[in-house]
């Protein structure tokens, strides 16, 4: 598996996408006392896991694997992803893994959709950067889902125990546990169709959307 070291390094916490930077929606419930503990960020992150990042993102890239069209795809990200931060979110980490993928892992599908990002046909989102990538690397779908989505609870969780504060324990005890539901999201998604793409829960949106008019934060979404 000559792939497993690269995929290591395209989805450590220390890869400068910006990801610290983002909370995804999550700063707008610890704002309101809604989540404030261990406990509580669980139930959120689950519920991101099995919605978010199932029906947007994970979904995205099994179409990308599976032949899906690009430039399509990356309208469809752009068109589902209503809040205004998350949709800069994805497209800002995005930029950056593009950036770093033509310096560290090149492809010629990698150059491609640079070329259409430069050409303003299409956004450069963060999960069909990471798909062009994996799948240039040979990472197997199964694989690559589970490495981006534990890769975006990671960096999410690592937030939380700044912001809510947490104990660096507790941020260990929740990535156990998220360690089930990205396993369940997998399998989920290798299950989902077309019509599935960009159902969230309105709860989630609407936290989002309103983070961009919270009166103070860490986060930039």
């Amino acid at each position: 598996m000559t792939y497993q070291l690269a995929l290591q390094q395209l989805t450590d916490s220390a890869l400068p996408t910006g990801a610290f930077a983002h909370s995804l929606g999550f700063e707008t419930y610890v704002d309101a006392r809604v989540v404030s503990d261990e406990a509580g960020f669980g139930v959120w992150l689950g519920s991101f896991i099995s919605q978010s990042l199932s029906y947007s993102d994970g979904l995205a890239i099994r179409f990308l694997y599976e032949g899906g069209d690009l430039e399509e795809l990356d309208a469809l990200l752009s068109a589902s992803l209503l809040p205004r931060q998350v949709r800069e979110a994805s497209v800002k980490m995005g930029l950056r893994l593009l950036e770093i993928g033509g310096e560290v892992f090149p492809s010629d599908e990698l150059a491609s959709y640079r070329e259409l990002v430069s050409g303003g046909r299409a956004a450069g989102h963060q999960p069909l950067a990471f798909a062009v990538v994996a799948r240039s690397l040979g990472v197997p779908l199964p694989e690559a889902l589970a490495a981006y989505l534990f890769a975006t609870v990671t960096s999410l969780t690592q937030n939380a125990v700044r912001a809510i504060p947490l104990g660096q324990n507790a941020g260990q005890r929740l990535l156990r546990q998220a360690a089930d539901d990205v396993a369940a999201a997998v399998e989920r998604i290798a299950h989902l169709t077309p019509d599935d793409f960009g159902a969230v829960t309105p709860g989630l949106e609407i936290s989002q959307m309103r983070h961009e008019r919270q009166r103070a934060r860490m986060f930039m979404s």
